[in-house]
């Protein structure tokens, strides 16, 4: 069985404002599997969202090919099929809420995509239990917290059925709340729903949550593996990403001398190492 999105050679070049065409994307050759909880990391710059947008056809390959559920994202017949099956939750909420109520807002989606009134209730009342804001429905979105925000936006993904989700650093401008409680939902999407999960992001602590990270540098991917290996790898610091927080506390620890094993990216980790080592 082919895999959920795959890239064959993937080269994008975009123009820059003086004119000059600018190489963003450098022959990358990918496979994501269905259900796969995929963490996308890198500098600034290194190709992170350029990538994730080939992924539901809002850019299209300048050479090579990216197909996703069997679909080439490149032949415009198949655009409208992937965008179901690829949804997308980006950075600022405020820039995806379009309706007077979170109800209203959620089946924004679903309404545009000719799904029947009952059902559009249904996936409705469906998103807003999974994302924890049933109880807001009647609300107005500009009245709520930044993470019920996004949250919102998630639930909104979700009323039009998709396989996977890309989100584009969905906790940047949120507080610390907000930040656990999108992170508490992304888990679930992926652990209990089964959705593919493909989380761009710039902390190394949100990108211990996934099974697999990505590492990308000008364009490249230069990483491919578990939390483990990848956020641990000397790579991290030439890529200047730093490391999770327990992890870099674990490396000054083995610097003193004391015996920790490898791998320990979270705070439990640590602080169970520690006490098996004293």
């Amino acid at each position: 069985m082919a895999p959920f999105i795959w890239t064959r050679a993937l080269e994008y070049h975009y123009v820059a404002e003086d004119g000059r065409s600018i190489l963003a994307l450098r022959g990358i050759d990918l496979a994501i599997e269905r259900g796969e909880f995929v963490a996308l990391i890198g500098p600034n710059g290194s190709g992170k969202s350029t990538l994730a947008r080939h992924f539901n056809a809002l850019l299209v390959p300048t050479a090579g090919e990216v197909w996703v559920d069997g679909l080439l994202t490149s032949d415009p017949r198949h655009v409208q099929a992937i965008r179901q099956r690829v949804g997308m939750v980006f950075q600022n909420p405020e820039n995806q809420i379009v309706a007077g109520t979170v109800e209203e807002d959620v089946a924004f989606g679903p309404e545009n995509m000719g799904v029947p009134p009952d059902e559009i209730r249904q996936r409705v009342d469906e998103a807003l239990e999974i994302v924890g804001m049933t109880d807001y429905r009647h609300h107005p979105p500009h009245m709520l917290s930044g993470g019920q925000k996004q949250r919102v936006a998630i639930a909104g993904a979700l009323a039009t059925r998709p396989d996977c989700i890309i989100f584009d650093e969905p906790t940047s401008m949120l507080d610390s709340v907000g930040r656990q409680q999108v992170l508490q939902t992304i888990r679930r999407l992926n652990a209990e729903i089964g959705l593919t999960v493909i989380l761009i992001t710039q902390s190394m602590d949100e990108a211990t949550l996934a099974r697999r990270v990505l590492a990308m540098d000008g364009g490249r991917i230069v990483l491919d593996g578990p939390p483990e290996v990848v956020l641990e790898s000397e790579e991290m610091d030439r890529l200047g990403l730093g490391r999770p927080f327990a992890a870099e506390v674990a490396r000054r620890l083995r610097a003193r001398g004391i015996p920790l094993p490898p791998g320990l990216l979270t705070v439990e980790q640590l602080a169970s190492a520690l006490c098996t080592s004293v």
